[in-house]
């Protein structure tokens, strides 16, 4: 944009010394044929352009001396004739004051300029068609008067006797074109009906200055002979006064308001900026550029969301160097709607080639909930309070591909973390180190249903109405984000359970995120667990291998919601798990691993078994219990492992040992259809530790539990006796018992010995 704004001010000086020779030229020898040669000789040499002429000059006399041109071009030096013009205009005129003429002055009364065009290139090693005519001009930076003396005039004579007086009631460009082809970066720029007025201008005192024009973008440099819409197109407008010091090459814009209206769709609403400041102040040969008291504010707009537009403004203070491409904003407040307050500094270096910046931000406390829906996210969060309350300070450093905060101070509602935090703005990269003090996940997730009694925390997750075949990450994103995180917790509760001093580490590279360790107290115990993803494969690869390691029962239940725990003791389990998928139904049906557990030292709250079963046996024998029991099933370990094959998890060794019952049983419990089906078998033994006096002949019966049915019911439907195996068992047991006593008849009539022969003979009767 700089080097464009040189252009059309070497274009206009130009065209200005151009208009004023005409008008000396024309006032002296009033001959115009004469003028056309000489001028465009000049113009030749001191600039290197090729002129055309090919309208008429006219001129006026009183009461100010005049001078037009029409239908005017130039080509570069190195331009083909037949190319399009470099430069043209279609009309240019010039006056200056009859009076002061008298008085050996002239005094520019109007310069116009109408219909000019510019066409600028760049090619794809960056270089400009307009960089030699600047060179051109620099080298030839001499007075406009004596390099525009009139031949006819004679080598003696001398422009420079009249006193040019710089004053120039009104400058006008009318409805300019100028076209910017970067074949660097693949793009067209054009600025279209321009025009710009300037009253009284002159180099000792501010005048008033207008411009108005459109900018529009395509991101392809056939984008408009494509007939296509732009990529942008900004409708702008600027109202100033301008102070020139042409001698210390140096312009000051008092008071400016340049305003823009931007459309990024032309169907959809413009996007509204205004920029006003004090002053801005433009050393040219110095190449700094300082704004006093800027202030930025605009209305963006959003066709779904942003119902009225969403107001901001931003109020700053500028020091930069464009020759060192380097910059310093100070003073920065941002204010907005819902409590918007933010304020900071920047430092930027490298601002035009690769953009670095470093400095600090405070966001004051804010509720983050309006703003997440500007952003099209619905909130409707466990706590209605979620994200009602968040701030942060920091230092802040990046680059144009990357953001980070490397001393965060972060307040969430009740938490605080601190440490340090990045991203890509891409979303290509992320890396954080973070400490923080009690972290409740639970108050951020969807709202729900209230939670159910004992593993209603299961039914709710199996529950059909949960959408099973909902994408649950998003893939594209993990496939190509580059992962190095680490955080660090006093507390986090997460599904209604407490973790003490969680810590996790993540790392994630080449599509492949991994959950390197994960370590926390756990309900008087501890909990790790390590995991990965693989994104770069469809479906996605999980793995995960959890381990706990005595974590107490009683607690951990009420926490999932059984208001009177009905187990207890020290739970130790460890598992590795694989399964494939995006969705829950698919990462069920895929799941496939083995785990072991085992709970020591525990009790079955609310029922003995060992009670109930020895009264039961007492009853068979005709005979009553008076013994004292305890109100729980205390035992010493449960053990089982398992194995998951296709989302079914099943158990053939299950084991559970009470004092003087051994119960044993297998079983499965289908993930993706919320289907258990188990059979357990208590028998009461004669040990040590018996429960209860146990006729020999009842330890062979077996009392067989069955539990069956739907994980989505209540506990309380799964588990009943199975009549039919039961029926069997004591069947079985009877017919062992007659045929015990048929044997010690026999033997008594037949003496020892007998019953065996007799089975052996039965035997080869049929063999």
């Amino acid at each position: 944009m700089k080097q464009i704004l040189r252009i059309l001010l070497a274009a206009i000086g130009i065209l200005g010394v151009v208009a004023v020779a005409a008008v000396v030229y024309v006032t002296t020898f009033l001959d115009p044929e004469d003028f056309k040669p000489r001028l465009t000789a000049v113009v030749e040499e001191h600039t290197g352009l090729n002129i055309e002429l090919d309208g008429a000059l006219s001129w006026s006399f009183y009461p100010r001396i005049g001078v037009s041109v029409e239908k005017t071009r130039a080509w570069l030096a190195e331009q083909d004739a037949e190319a399009p013009a470099f430069a043209a205009v279609d009309r240019a005129e010039v006056s200056v004051a009859f009076a002061p003429l008298l008085r050996g002055e002239i005094a520019v009364d109007g310069l116009t300029l109408d219909g000019m065009r510019l066409n600028l290139r760049r090619n794809e090693q960056g270089e400009g068609n307009w960089e030699p005519l600047l060179e051109r001009l620099a080298e030839r930076d001499e007075q406009a008067e004596t390099v525009l003396a009139p031949a006819s005039a004679g080598p003696n004579a001398d422009a420079g006797s009249l006193d040019v007086a710089l004053s120039i009631a009104s400058v006008q460009i009318k409805n300019a074109d100028i076209r910017f082809r970067d074949a660097q970066s693949d793009t067209f720029w054009h600025a279209e009906k321009l025009n710009v007025t300037g009253n009284n201008v002159n180099p000792e005192r501010s005048f008033p200055l207008k411009a108005m024009f459109t900018l529009s973008r395509h991101d392809s440099l056939d984008g408009q002979v494509l007939d296509r819409p732009p990529a942008i197109s900004s409708d702008i407008n600027l109202d100033t006064r301008i102070k020139l010091a042409l001698a210390e090459h140096r312009f000051m814009l008092e008071n400016p308001k340049l305003t823009t209206s931007s459309r990024l769709d032309p169907d959809t609403k413009a996007q509204a900026l205004t920029l006003g400041a004090t002053r801005i102040d433009a050393r040219l040969e110095d190449k700094q550029l300082s704004v006093t008291d800027g202030v930025l504010e605009t209305t963006l707009h959003h066709p779904e969301t942003w119902d009225g537009g969403l107001a901001l403004a931003l109020k700053f203070a500028l020091e930069g160097n464009w020759g060192e491409q380097t910059a310093s904003i100070n003073e920065m407040q941002l204010t907005g709607p819902d409590g918007l307050r933010a304020s900071g500094q920047l430092q930027l270096e490298n601002w035009l080639s690769d953009l670095r910046y470093a400095g600090n931000i405070t966001l004051a406390p804010l509720s983050l909930r309006p703003w997440l829906g500007r952003m099209g996210v619905t909130l409707d969060t466990r706590n209605p309070g979620a994200f009602s309350d968040v701030a942060l300070t920091s230092p802040v450093e990046g680059s144009a591909e990357e953001i980070r905060f490397p001393q965060l101070s972060l307040v969430l509602d009740d938490t605080t973390l601190t440490g340090n935090l990045g991203a890509a703005f891409d979303a290509t990269a992320l890396d954080f180190d973070l400490q923080g003090d009690t972290l409740n996940v639970d108050r951020y997730l969807p709202a729900k249903a209230p939670k159910q009694a004992g593993l209603g925390v299961l039914r709710q997750a199996l529950a059909q109405d949960n959408d099973p075949e909902q994408a649950l990450v998003p893939q594209s994103l993990l496939a190509t984000l580059d992962l190095d995180g680490a955080l660090a917790l006093e507390t986090l509760t997460l599904g209604g359970l407490t973790f003490d001093k969680p810590q996790l580490s993540l790392k994630g590279r080449d599509g492949t995120q991994r959950l390197s360790a994960f370590e926390a107290g756990f309900y008087d115990g501890t909990l790790s667990a390590t995991g990965s993803v693989n994104a770069r494969e469809t479906p996605l690869e999980w793995a995960l291998a959890p381990q706990v390691a005595s974590v107490k029962m009683a607690p951990l239940l009420e926490a999932l919601g059984e208001r009177d725990a009905p187990l207890s003791g020290r739970l130790n389990a460890s598992g590795k798990l694989t399964t494939q998928g995006n969705t829950r139904a698919d990462l069920l049906r895929r799941l496939n691993g083995s785990a072991k557990a085992g709970l020591n030292d525990g009790a079955i709250a609310g029922v003995n078994v060992s009670r109930q079963m020895c009264e039961a046996v007492a009853t068979l024998e005709g005979r009553k219990t008076s013994r004292e029991w305890h109100e729980d099933t205390r035992f010493e370990h449960v053990d089982a492992t398992f194995s998951v094959r296709d989302g079914v998890v099943s158990s053939d060794d299950m084991l559970v040992t009470l004092p003087g019952i051994d119960v044993r049983g297998e079983g499965e419990y289908d993930l993706g259809r919320g289907h258990i089906d188990a059979l357990a078998n208590a028998r009461l033994v004669n040990t040590a530790d018996a429960a209860c006096r146990v006729n020999p002949r009842l330890e062979k019966l077996a009392l067989p539990v069955r539990c069956e049915g739907d994980a989505s019911k209540a506990s309380s439907e799964w588990c009943h006796i199975d009549r039919d195996a039961l029926k069997d068992n004591v069947a079985g047991l009877v017919g062992d018992e007659v045929g015990n006593r048929i044997e010690e008849k026999l033997n008594e009539k037949l003496g020892e010995g007998a019953t065996k022969e007799l089975r052996d003979g039965l035997k080869r009767l049929f063999d």
